[in-house]
């Protein structure tokens, strides 16, 4: 019974997800923390696994949580049902896009989807951000309240993160393994920052 559920529930996932793995996070953290299968801080953490392992995202995140819940074969069932509904309208699809790729039904639906995808990748942004820095089941009511519980390290890590991104396009492998060592070295051997 748990496999069937983890199956339609990850079908779901893959069916109604659109603009990739970012845009996925938001109902995979709704589907998941409701079904009490992980919780929040669980799940931010497999997305760093996830984000950190090469394959796609979001088969990643969701052998995860199979593996979690149901071992091996829950990987198997919750990997083949979040691929499964793409393969399907690949299948049905790849041959008449082409014919309907100008058709203003077609644009139209794509320019609609646009920027509920942006505000997708936006939410999951913003979900990451504030279990990562804060912490799960803290109270945030406003910006102030957000930027004042931050941890200190965590934010710091992030600036400098971000500005060696920007500034000088380091790659995104040695900004995780970098900041993945400032945090062993710090929560290690400097606890007293937590």
């Amino acid at each position: 019974m748990m496999y069937l559920e983890l199956f339609i529930t990850f079908f779901k996932i893959g069916l109604f997800t659109i603009g990739g793995g970012y845009a996925m996070i938001p109902l995979i953290q709704q589907e998941v923390v409701a079904h009490g299968w992980l919780t929040l801080l669980e799940l931010t953490d497999f997305i760093a696994v996830a984000e950190s392992t090469p394959g796609p995202f979001a088969v990643n995140i969701a052998t995860f949580v199979g593996m979690e819940m149901g071992g091996l074969p829950g990987a198997l069932v919750t990997t083949t049902a979040v691929v499964l509904p793409s393969f399907i309208i690949i299948l049905f699809i790849a041959k008449a896009f082409t014919n309907f790729q100008q058709n203003k039904w077609v644009q139209g639906t794509l320019y609609g989807m646009r920027p509920v995808v942006i505000g997708l990748i936006a939410a999951a942004v913003l979900l990451l951000m504030s279990t990562g820095f804060i912490g799960e089941g803290a109270e945030i009511h406003s910006v102030g309240d957000f930027f004042a519980s931050l941890q200190y390290l965590e934010i710091t890590i992030f600036i400098i993160g971000s500005f060696f991104y920007f500034r000088f396009k380091l790659h995104p492998i040695k900004l995780i393994l970098i900041s993945a060592g400032l945090g062993m070295l710090f929560f290690g051997v400097v606890p007293m920052f937590y």
